[in-house]
């Protein structure tokens, strides 16, 4: 379906922009793209799904979401990265990691890089509509 996967983020949170600043800087080729400029509809999902969860959509259209995405971004870098997608996949590991993900999701304006508008609810955040 792709060429690249594409790691769809939260372009009004400054904590995922941060984040997603973080993740350019490992070794995997990818497209970035915050949700508000996405295509959804071509991706495969919704303006719902991607104001709730980070979202990567593999090559062949799967869509990940929360930690399951940050799992596949990870297995698709290179070692040591790609050791710790893989552990993020593991059953034993799985629900810990959504866990701690929704934790992060939770209170990311709380965190550093955030901006108030993280603390909005989505839909009073700015550039919010209902593009999907």
């Amino acid at each position: 379906m792709n060429d690249l996967p594409v790691l769809v983020y939260d372009g009004d949170c400054g904590f995922c922009t941060r984040s997603v600043r973080l993740a350019e800087r490992l070794p995997v080729r990818m497209r970035i793209l915050p949700w508000q400029e996405a295509d959804l509809a071509a991706l495969r999902t919704t303006s719902d799904r991607a104001r709730h969860e980070v979202l990567w959509v593999d090559r062949s259209g799967r869509v990940f979401g929360g930690a399951a995405a940050v799992g596949e971004l990870l297995k698709n870098s290179r070692a040591p990265w790609s050791a710790l997608g893989w552990l993020m996949a593991a059953p034993v590991l799985r629900l810990p990691a959504e866990w701690a993900y929704r934790w992060v999701a939770a209170n990311r304006y709380r965190l550093p890089g955030a901006t108030p508008a993280c603390q909005l609810p989505p839909e009073e955040r700015p550039g919010h509509s209902d593009r999907s």
